[in-house]
């Protein structure tokens, strides 16, 4: 009878630790797919976007301002994750999707990348339609630079942003540093401001491409800007 007991005793323990691990589990997929432990972003300022070092992608490089990229009509700014990464591809499809309204507005549109390995940033120009730049001390990531990690995977929201994007074609590879996250930005002319600041806060978290154009027609060029003073 003693036997039985410990018998049963040992299964109802083992029950227990079971459907205690269960729900440590489902506890932790729930609290994953909150913003609980996502990264928290913090805005950029104007004056911080305009003292960041970027260099062309050229044989002999040139590094200059990125207050550059803006300082006459404004711009569109993709801070790219992975150049390999479909998603990114995805994003840069939609926006590049952007270009010829852009083009009527006299906004121009660029990326900058953190890395340039092999032809990642060559093989990832097809999607994007703009001019590419090198960002090697990653500020376009900053003031406060943001990673997600393997955590990124259980998340339902990356999951459906991997099918969305599997569906409409895209597809990648997985060489270079895809952690720390991207984002995109659209700058006045000269002193005008940061119009949109998009934080991606997991992977595959795009820009809204028509909050995008409706900041980019609040860009006054410079031009028009002297005169409205």
């Amino acid at each position: 009878m003693s036997f039985l007991q410990d018998l049963s005793f040992f299964s109802m323990g083992m029950w227990s630790i079971g459907v205690g691990a269960l729900g440590a589990a489902a506890l932790a997929l729930l609290l994953a797919n909150t913003d609980v432990f996502l990264s928290k972003s913090q805005k950029a300022t104007l004056e911080y976007l305009e003292d960041i070092d970027l260099k062309t992608l050229e044989k002999e490089p040139r590094t200059f301002k990125a207050k550059e990229l803006w300082e006459k009509n404004g711009a569109v700014i993709m801070a790219v994750r992975r150049p390999g990464c479909f998603l990114c591809r995805e994003e840069a499809a939609d926006l590049s999707s952007l270009k010829p309204k852009l083009d009527e507005l006299g906004v121009p549109l660029y990326a900058v990348v953190k890395e340039q390995i092999r032809t990642e940033v060559q093989d990832f120009q097809p999607y994007f339609k703009g001019e590419i730049f090198l960002d090697e001390k990653k500020k376009f990531y900053g003031p406060q630079r943001r990673k997600m990690m393997f955590m990124g995977f259980v998340r339902l929201g990356v999951w459906y942003n991997f099918f969305r994007a599997r569906n409409g074609g895209f597809s990648g590879n997985l060489e270079g540093e895809g952690f720390i996250l991207g984002g995109v930005f659209v700058v006045g002319s000269g002193k005008q401001g940061i119009l949109l600041e998009h934080r991606e806060k997991e992977f595959g978290d795009k820009v809204n491409p028509v909050s995008v154009l409706e900041a980019a027609r609040k860009i006054q060029p410079q031009t028009l800007a002297a005169e409205a003073k």
